[in-house]
């Protein structure tokens, strides 16, 4: 066994690895649109698959948890198929498995989320969560520590949903959610409130995704490869390992 997967493990396997896990990994994704080119299970695959990977860098030392496979996508509603949590309700589910972790012994957790419109209500449950729980709970947007890749693929000025960054991660992890057929780029709606919304702006708040994009992609997938999605991938997964050990204090031989 090179990770120690919940959704695969006996109750026996289980008792055996608690000897030495010293935190898990709870997957988080969404199901929502990702334009005409991508499956809407996209965010909860990544998220399954990275942490995953995750698990086998960090194992004997973690378990990876079963995957919450909804999130918040409120702002993707009105494209069919997608199904959106309430905050609260993420922050609901996420109180229960932590209980349940923390019965078992598991007091540190890492909220491994594949999704940008979760990262708000994993703030407020980090906080909440770990007075309330007396645990310790972290966060982490899967592949946003990647800083050097990206900076040397991603030429859109607007990426970061069903672009060329996602798509290349997709290829790389679960290139079965691709159509690579009917890759194409973000159809932007050039006028609109949005621009004066997006991230970095003075100021913030909710718009819908058609609001921006009319195809429900933005960036250009079209030059989204497998090896772009290896690189973003593999420089991430060093990255949050190597903050693990560091910030959980495993004092293992390791190339950090």
């Amino acid at each position: 066994m090179d990770c120690y997967d919940l959704t695969r493990m006996t109750w026996n396997e289980v008792k055996e690895a608690l000897k030495t896990v010293k935190f898990a990994i709870i997957p988080i994704g969404a199901h929502e649109q990702h334009g005409p080119h991508m499956a809407e299970s996209c965010d909860a695959v990544l998220a399954e698959r990275m942490a995953k990977k995750l698990g086998e860098k960090m194992f004997p030392f973690c378990i990876v948890t079963p995957t919450i496979n909804m999130g918040v996508s409120q702002h993707h509603l009105n494209f069919p198929g997608t199904i959106s949590l309430q905050p609260n309700t993420l922050i609901a589910i996420l109180n229960d498995m932590i209980s349940s972790l923390k019965h078992h012994g598991i007091e540190k957790v890492l909220l491994l989320n594949s999704h940008g419109g979760n990262q708000s209500t994993l703030n407020v449950a980090s906080m909440t969560l770990t007075k309330e729980l007396d645990v310790e709970i972290y966060y982490a947007k899967t592949t946003a520590s990647a800083k050097q890749s990206i900076k040397n693929f991603v030429t859109s000025n607007l990426f970061g949903h069903s672009c060329e960054r996602e798509v290349s991660e997709a290829l790389y992890l679960a290139p079965e959610l691709v159509r690579p057929e009917l890759l194409e780029k973000g159809d932007i709606q050039e006028q609109g409130r949005w621009k004066q919304l997006r991230p970095g702006n003075a100021i913030q708040g909710f718009y819908y995704y058609e609001e921006m994009t009319q195809n429900g992609c933005i960036g250009d997938a079209t030059k989204a490869s497998w090896e772009i999605g290896r690189q973003i991938v593999e420089e991430s997964l060093e990255n949050l390992s190597k903050e693990l050990y560091k910030l959980l204090k495993i004092e293992v031989e390791t190339p950090y």
